[in-house]
C-alpha cells in the first residue's frame, strides 16, 4: 500500500439487476424501478466521493455483491478499485473489508452504504478527521441503525472484530448493542450527524427531497452543448437525439461549411446552427460567443454522452475550486488495441489531468472568456487549453463515460494512429508550431482536401 493511501474509503452496493436489489421497494416500484433506484442512489453517492479522491490522499473501493467486477467497473468507472463482499451477514462482511483495508495498510478505514442520500462529502471528511482523536466513529441511521462506520488502526486490531459479533443486524438495535459492545471494548468513539436511509417504499420521500434540494442549488444554471462540425450526417442526428430536449440545456451546432447537409438536418432536429471557418477552434469559440449557459460543453460530433449528465457537469462546475472538467473515455469498440489506448488515455486524465477533447470538455463561460477561450491552432487547441485552465482551477474527471467512434483509429490503424498522436504531442512539447505539427498530422492520416475538425 502506497504512503499516498493510507485512508480507504469503502462503499457498500449492489450492481442493479432488477429483482435481485432493493427488494422491499419492489411493491411500490416494481422490479425495474427498484433496480433504476439502487442505481441512481450509487450514482448519486460516487459523485459526491469523486471530489474526495481528488482533494485528499485517500483510496475508494467498491465492495459489491451481484453483478461482476467488469460488470462494476463499466458502470462506476476506472477510479475505484472493486471486490465482492464475500459471505456471510452484513457484520461478517464488514469485518471482512475492515480487517483487510488493514492488512493492505491502512491507518483508517470507513465503509458507508450507498442509500443514505443526504450524505455528503463533508460527512466523509470529518468522519476521517474523528478518526486522528477516536479509534471508532459511527455515522447513526434514523431506524436504529448506523451509515457509516469508521475504524482507526490499533495495535490489537481483533478486538474490533467483536463490535460485529452477537448484532441483531437488520433490526433497530444495530447502533445500540454496537455502543454497548464498544464500551465493554473501552473503545472511544465518536458520532457524526444523524441521517436517514431509504430502505422502503415509505422512504422514498427521503431520496425526493434530497434530489429535490441538489436541483435548486442547480436550477439557475444553463448549459450550452458546442457542437463543431463539417460533413458529419452520417452522425449528427444520433448525437442530438440523445441530447436532452430542456430549458435548461442549449445545443449549438457549429458547421464549418459541409456539403453533405449537416447543418439542415442539425436545424431540423432542434438545434441552433451557425457558421464558421472550418476549424474546430473558430467554431467552437464562435459557439462560445454566441451561447447562452453559464456552463459551456465542446462535445465532438461522433461522441455519445452518458445518462443525467448535465446533473453531473452542473454539480461539478458548481464545487468549490472546479470551474472545469471532462468525462472518462469511452471507444465504441471491442478491439484490444483501442482498449488499450482507452486506459492509458483514462489514466493520463485521471493522474495528470489533461483529458482530450474526444472527453467531452466543460468549462464555465466566466473562465472560458477570462482565458481567451481556444487558441487560434490548426491542432491541439484542446491539449492547449486545458493546460491554462489548470492554472485557473483544478479539473475534475467524472467516472461517467462518454462514448466515442473509434474511426479516426480505424481510418490509419489503431497502432500507427496512437504513434502519430504521440510524436505530434512531443514535438509540441519541444515547441514545434501548431500549423506545422498540422501538415504531420495531415500526411500520416492520408488526409488531402479536408480541413481537420
Amino acid at each position: 500500500m502506497s504512503v499516498s493511501f493510507r485512508k480507504r474509503l469503502i462503499i457498500f452496493t449492489r450492481y442493479p439487476e432488477p429483482g435481485t436489489t432493493k427488494t422491499r421497494m419492489i411493491p411500490e416500484l416494481g422490479v425495474e424501478g427498484a433496480a433504476d433506484l439502487q442505481r441512481r442512489m450509487t450514482d448519486h453517492l460516487v459523485l459526491k466521493v469523486k471530489t474526495l479522491i481528488e482533494q485528499r490522499s485517500l483510496a475508494v473501493e467498491i465492495r459489491f455483491e451481484g453483478g461482476s467486477e467488469k460488470l462494476m467497473r463499466e458502470w462506476l468507472g476506472p477510479s475505484f478499485s472493486y471486490r465482492r463482499q464475500g459471505r456471510g451477514d452484513i457484520g461478517r462482511r464488514m469485518e471482512r473489508a475492515i480487517a483487510d483495508g488493514f492488512q493492505d495498510g491502512c491507518e483508517s478505514v470507513v465503509i458507508i452504504g450507498s442509500d443514505i442520500p443526504d450524505i455528503s462529502s463533508a460527512i466523509i471528511h470529518q468522519a476521517f478527521e474523528e478518526l486522528q482523536k477516536n479509534n471508532l466513529v459511527l455515522g447513526p441511521a434514523g431506524d436504529g441503525g448506523y451509515y457509516l462506520i469508521g475504524m482507526q488502526k490499533a495495535d490489537k486490531d481483533q478486538a474490533y472484530r467483536k463490535l460485529f459479533e452477537t448484532i441483531n443486524w437488520g433490526t433497530n438495535k444495530v447502533l445500540s448493542q454496537t455502543f454497548a459492545a464498544a464500551n465493554q471494548l473501552e473503545i472511544g468513539y465518536a458520532l457524526l450527524d444523524t441521517l436517514k436511509d431509504v430502505d422502503r417504499p415509505e422512504d422514498l420521500k427521503i431520496w425526493n427531497c434530497a434530489l429535490q434540494s441538489e436541483s435548486d442549488l442547480t436550477a439557475k444554471k444553463r448549459l450550452s452543448i458546442i457542437i463543431p462540425t463539417l460533413n458529419e450526417a452520417d452522425v449528427i442526428e444520433e448525437t442530438i437525439t440523445r441530447l436532452p430536449q430542456s430549458e435548461q440545456v442549449e445545443i449549438l451546432v457549429v458547421d464549418g461549411g459541409s456539403s453533405d447537409g449537416t447543418d439542415e438536418m442539425a436545424r431540423g432536429l432542434g438545434a441552433r446552427v451557425l457558421s464558421a471557418a472550418p476549424s474546430k477552434a473558430e467554431q467552437m469559440n464562435a459557439g462560445a460567443a454566441e451561447a447562452q449557459g453559464e456552463v459551456l460543453l465542446f462535445l465532438h460530433a461522433d461522441t455519445r454522452l452518458p445518462e443525467k449528465f448535465e446533473e453531473k457537469v452542473l454539480t461539478a462546475v458548481a464545487r468549490k475550486g472546479y470551474c472545469a472538467g471532462a468525462f472518462t473515455l469511452g471507444i465504441d469498440s471491442e478491439d484490444w488495441g483501442l482498449r488499450f489506448i482507452e486506459r492509458v488515455a483514462n489514466w493520463r486524465a485521471r493522474f495528470f489531468k489533461l483529458p482530450y477533447g474526444d472527453q467531452a470538455l466543460f468549462v464555465s463561460r466566466q473562465l472560458f472568456h477570462e482565458i481567451g477561450g481556444f487558441a487560434d491552432y490548426p491542432i491541439m487547441e484542446d491539449f492547449e487549453l486545458i493546460r491554462r485552465l489548470k492554472k485557473k482551477s483544478k479539473i475534475a474527471i467524472l467516472p461517467e463515460s462518454v462514448i466515442t467512434s473509434p474511426r479516426r483509429w480505424q481510418n490509419l490503424g489503431v497502432f500507427k494512429t496512437w504513434l502519430l498522436n504521440q510524436i505530434i504531442i512531443g514535438a509540441y512539447f519541444i515547441g514545434i508550431p501548431p500549423h506545422r505539427l498540422d501538415r504531420w498530422y495531415g500526411r500520416g492520416k492520408g488526409r488531402t482536401n479536408k480541413k481537420r475538425v
